[in-house]
């Protein structure tokens, strides 16, 4: 973990969030008390999910399609 004030942030903002995006965490501080964290965002699966990946671990009651 990367702990920053926000000059430093500012300064050199495209560098830290290249190391942000390789999975690095950044303590962000004012006066060296810290104020935020940076992280990146989980991506997305490229690939779709396939169905029925919870056959058989629940069971549906009939009454869900009753309309009331």
């Amino acid at each position: 973990m990367i702990k920053l004030n926000i000059h430093e942030a500012k300064t050199h903002l495209s560098k830290y969030l290249e190391l942000v995006s390789k999975g690095e965490t950044i303590l962000l501080c004012k006066r060296n008390i810290p104020i935020a964290e940076i992280r990146s965002i989980p991506q997305k699966h490229q690939s779709k999910r396939p169905l029925g990946l919870a056959k058989g671990m629940f069971e549906v009651p009939p009454a869900i399609f009753e309309c009331t």
